[in-house]
């Protein structure tokens, strides 16, 4: 199930809501082309600081994806997943490395095949989690937040799909 997320409050939705559960805000689609993530608590959030993640879904290229690191000391970046696996892990050869000692060395892989995203636990101690339920393979779809130890990324893909 591919989330909308509320520009306002972050709010995750379904996919076919036009307004935001939590707040009553208007949803943005797809097709609008950016998604603002905001904080996971903003509550936590000192006051007056502006902590919005803005991703423009039109400079991703088309028929690629990224994972967008939601929060922590690495915050908006993003990792391109270009190559047809993409691995993850504390190791210093995988592809997206995640120095924390809550990542395994070898933690999951994320596969590309036929335009289709597919994540995979690699026997990591702390397991690999799509949208807060353990997982060992599931596609990953617009807006699904993948946790990898303590990192939390937001997956996105191109709005173009050529």
């Amino acid at each position: 199930m591919a989330y909308v997320f509320c520009n306002r409050c972050g709010h995750r939705n379904p996919p076919t809501s036009g307004f935001c559960s939590a707040c009553g805000s208007v949803l943005d689609l797809v097709d609008d082309r950016t998604i603002t993530l905001t904080k996971v608590d903003p509550l936590q959030d000192a006051p007056g600081t502006d902590d919005d993640i803005v991703v423009d879904l039109s400079e991703i290229a088309a028929g690629t994806a990224i994972l967008v690191v939601r929060s922590g000391e690495e915050e908006g970046d993003y990792f391109v997943l270009s190559s047809a696996v993409t691995t993850i892990g504390r190791h210093a050869e995988s592809t997206i490395v995640l120095d924390d000692i809550t990542v395994s060395r070898r933690h999951s892989e994320i596969h590309k095949t036929e335009g289709r995203y597919l994540v995979k636990d690699a026997g990591s101690l702390n397991g690999t989690y799509v949208n807060q339920e353990r997982v060992d393979v599931t596609e990953l779809r617009q807006g699904d937040e993948l946790q990898v130890g303590k990192f939390h990324l937001v997956f996105l893909e191109s709005a173009d799909k050529r």
